[in-house]
C-alpha cells in the first residue's frame, strides 16, 4: 500500500469546500498507519482528528457484534432460532444468522412504526408477513435496527446501545457512539445534504425506490421518526441510538472498532467465535432490495468486491462513508465525511480511494 499515493487521492476526492470536511483512518495490527483530515466541520470551524459525524448504516456491524456476543454469553449462537427468543416473531424458525444477513424478508413491515417506540416496532414486526425466505436475501436498511434491539432486550433486559456503551465504547474509550451524549455534541460535524446535479440514474433500484407501491420503497420508509438525514443534525437524531443507523463516530473511532473486532486491541470484548461469525460470508447473489449483487456475513457486508476486497467485511453508510476490515492482513479502514452524496452505497470518490489501497 502506497500511503503517499493514497493521501494524494484523498486530497483529490475531498477538495476544500466551505462547510465540508472529511477524515480517513487506516490501522494495521493495532497501530494507526495513516490519519488525514481536511476541510471544515461547519463553516469557519476546521475538521479535527476527533471530529465526529453520523455514520448511518456503518453502525450495523457494531450492533450485530454486540448481539452476537450477548447471545454467545447466553449459550446461543448464530444458528439459534429467533422463535426461541421471540416466540411471536413471524419467521420463528429463522435463525439469528439469517436475520443479520438479511434473509428473513422483513425489510418492510406491513405498517409503519416509529423508531422511538420499540413496543410499536415489535407490534409491527409481529403483524408482518415475510416477503421472501432463505436463501433469498434483500437489504433491511431500517427495520433491522428495531429487530436486533428487541432481541437484545429479550436476551439481556437492555438495548444494543446499553451493551455497546458499557462493554465496548467506554472501556476502550472509542470515539464511536451509538446514541451520542450531549457532552460530545460540540464535536459533531454538521451534515450537508446531497446536491442533485441532473437526473438520477435510470436504474431498476431508483425506479422502485420512488414507486410508493414497491417493497423497495417501503423498506426505506416504514420506520418513521427520523424522516431524513437532516434529522441527524438535531438533538433527537444524535441521541437516538438506533442500532441500524444511529452511530456517530470519528474516522479513527470507526477504524479502531474493526481493530477491536479483529482482536488486535487488548481488552476486546468480542470472543473469537463472534469474530469468525462476523467475517465469514453466508449469503451472496441478487439483493431483492438493492437490486444488484451483494453478499453478507452474519452482521456485515462483504460485497461488492470493489468496496471490501476479496476477503474483507464491513459496511457503508448513507451519504458515502465507508469502513471495513481485512482479517488476513489485520487492516482496517474508515472514511467519514459531512458532505453527503446521493446513493445507498458509496460512489465514485470512495471507489477511487479503494482502488488506490489495492495498488
Amino acid at each position: 500500500m502506497n500511503l503517499s499515493a493514497l493521501s494524494r487521492v484523498f486530497a483529490q476526492e475531498f477538495p476544500a469546500v466551505r462547510g465540508e470536511g472529511a477524515a480517513l483512518s487506516i490501522f494495521r495490527k493495532g497501530k494507526e498507519i495513516l490519519h488525514i483530515e481536511t476541510g471544515e466541520e461547519f463553516e469557519g470551524v476546521a475538521w479535527e482528528t476527533d471530529t465526529l459525524v453520523p455514520v448511518f448504516s456503518a453502525t450495523k456491524p457494531a450492533s450485530a457484534a454486540c448481539l452476537l456476543q450477548a447471545l454467545l454469553e447466553k449459550g446461543g449462537g448464530p444458528d439459534t432460532m429467533i422463535g426461541d427468543i421471540w416466540p411471536a416473531f413471524p419467521a420463528p424458525h429463522g435463525t439469528v444468522q439469517q436475520l443479520l444477513s438479511h434473509q428473513l424478508g422483513l425489510a418492510a413491515w406491513t405498517r409503519e412504526a416509529s423508531v422511538f417506540d420499540l413496543d410499536a416496532c415489535r407490534a409491527a414486526v409481529e403483524a408482518s408477513t415475510p416477503h421472501w425466505a432463505p436463501p433469498q436475501h434483500g437489504y433491511h436498511p431500517h427495520t433491522l435496527g428495531p429487530m436486533v434491539d428487541i432481541l437484545m432486550l429479550l436476551l439481556t433486559g437492555g438495548r444494543i446501545a446499553d451493551f455497546w456503551e458499557k462493554r465496548v465504547r467506554r472501556p476502550l474509550s472509542l470515539d464511536f457512539f451509538i446514541g451520542a451524549p450531549d457532552a460530545v455534541f460540540s464535536r459533531i460535524a454538521l451534515l450537508r445534504l446531497p446536491r442533485l446535479r441532473g437526473p438520477l440514474p435510470s436504474t431498476a433500484f431508483y425506479r422502485a425506490y420512488f414507486n410508493p407501491s414497491s417493497p423497495v420503497c417501503r423498506a426505506f420508509r416504514c420506520v418513521s421518526g427520523l424522516p431524513s438525514a437532516r434529522s441527524m443534525n438535531e438533538a433527537i437524531g444524535r441521541r437516538c441510538g438506533c442500532p441500524a443507523r444511529g452511530g456517530i463516530a470519528s474516522a479513527r473511532g470507526l477504524a479502531l472498532f474493526y481493530q477491536v473486532l479483529l482482536g488486535e486491541v487488548e481488552g476486546s470484548p468480542f470472543s473469537s467465535p463472534v469474530r469468525e461469525w462476523m467475517s465469514r460470508t453466508v449469503v451472496r447473489g441478487n439483493d431483492l432490495t438493492l437490486l444488484q449483487s451483494t453478499a453478507f456475513t452474519c452482521g456485515a457486508m462483504s460485497e461488492p468486491a470493489e468496496l471490501f476486497g476479496s476477503n474483507g467485511f464491513g459496511h457503508a453508510g448513507a451519504g458515502g462513508c465507508h469502513a471495513f476490515a481485512e482479517p488476513a492482513s489485520g487492516l482496517s479502514f474508515a472514511c467519514v465525511m459531512n458532505g453527503m452524496q446521493i446513493g445507498v452505497l458509496p460512489g465514485a470518490r470512495m471507489l477511487h480511494l479503494m482502488r488506490s489501497i489495492r495498488d
